[in-house]
């Protein structure tokens, strides 16, 4: 039997130029499949993860710290780590002269007057109070975003918010009634409803700013002006606390409050701002009280009741009605 001989012109590509063309076709059709700005949307679902998992562990930082001392270290990390975030990225830029002023009195807001009413209000509060009563934050969103004609909004979008505040109520106050609004946490409650508007302020007032500086500058030039004051005010605490007989969960939680719970989550919150803008961004820390109730029940003991369960359901229904609506009526 002769031999045959091996004809490399008759080598055949793999794969073909026709299944190269299918391919590309595919992909394409499975992107043009996909939610708009879906790696935004999983970000700020881990954004609630994280702030979600912080009710809990600054309430057991505050078990070793002082607030003013716990603030102190924890935002000069987050300062740290942002300044890291913006070095790797390029040489780090400064605003236009017009700007500073705003920046300051943003920073002042976002990294003083929120934080401190924060840490104190979820100091005096229990886990599921603070819940309720951030979660107001998307309302107070809206309100100020539609009074400054930045965005405006259709009936489904507001109708979302209520539903996931609903759901609020339900996980808050459903289950155990060591969960509920009590007359002993009314300070608590109060300092979160105006650290609430402090944040709808802030996430309303740097929309423009994030869109010409970007998410990252903008983040670490408020977060520096609020260190810079924060530190001013821990300082004496801090000079008074033995940090040698702080344990090793007491350092976590003030490292996880610091880079986690502020400089990441600052990161991802701001490029939700460029991407989907503010009220749709607020309303997935909704979701955040949802996490809260899981972390409370692992690390607490705080366990949720059907009524809460129930409420969670109703929580992302309504963060999800808000995403979809939102994509059809909001301008910005």
């Amino acid at each position: 039997m002769p031999h045959r001989k091996y004809n490399k012109s008759s080598t055949v590509a793999w794969p073909s130029p026709s299944w190269k063309e299918h391919l590309v076709k595919v992909e394409a059709r499975v992107a043009a499949s996909r939610p708009p700005h879906l790696r935004t949307d999983l970000a700020l679902i881990v954004l609630s993860v994280i702030w979600g998992v912080n009710f809990s562990v600054i309430k057991v930082g505050l078990r070793e710290f002082d607030p003013l001392a716990f603030n102190a270290i924890r935002f000069v990390l987050a300062s740290m780590t942002l300044f890291v975030f913006l070095r790797l990225s390029g040489p780090i830029p400064l605003p236009e002269r017009r700007h500073w002023g705003r920046i300051v009195l943003m920073g002042l807001l976002a990294n003083v007057v929120f934080q401190l009413l924060f840490i104190y209000g979820v100091d005096r509060t229990l886990a599921g109070n603070a819940g309720l009563v951030i979660a107001t934050t998307p309302v107070w969103t809206l309100i100020l975003a539609s009074v400054s004609g930045q965005e405006h909004h259709g009936l489904p979008v507001w109708g979302g918010v209520l539903a996931t505040l609903g759901g609020m109520v339900l996980v808050v106050v459903g289950g155990e009634s060591d969960l509920g609004v009590g007359e002993g946490q009314l300070i608590g409650d109060l300092l979160l409803v105006l650290s609430a508007i402090a944040w709808a302020a802030y996430t309303v007032g740097t929309q423009d700013l994030t869109r010409r500086y970007g998410a990252l500058a903008v983040t670490s030039w408020t977060l520096w002006v609020g260190t810079i004051v924060l530190f001013a005010l821990g300082a004496a605490s801090l000079w008074s606390t033995d940090l040698g007989t702080i344990s090793r969960v007491g350092w976590f939680g003030v490292v996880y409050a610091g880079v986690l719970a502020i400089a990441v989550a600052y990161l991802i919150w701001n490029h939700g701002l460029e991407r989907i803008g503010g009220p749709r961004t607020a309303a997935f820390s909704n979701l955040t009280p949802v996490v809260a109730l899981i972390a409370a029940a692992i690390w607490l003991g705080e366990d949720p009741g059907p009524t809460q369960i129930m409420g969670a359901i109703i929580i992302i229904g309504g963060v999800w009605i808000t995403r979809v609506a939102g994509g059809k009526d909001l301008s910005g």
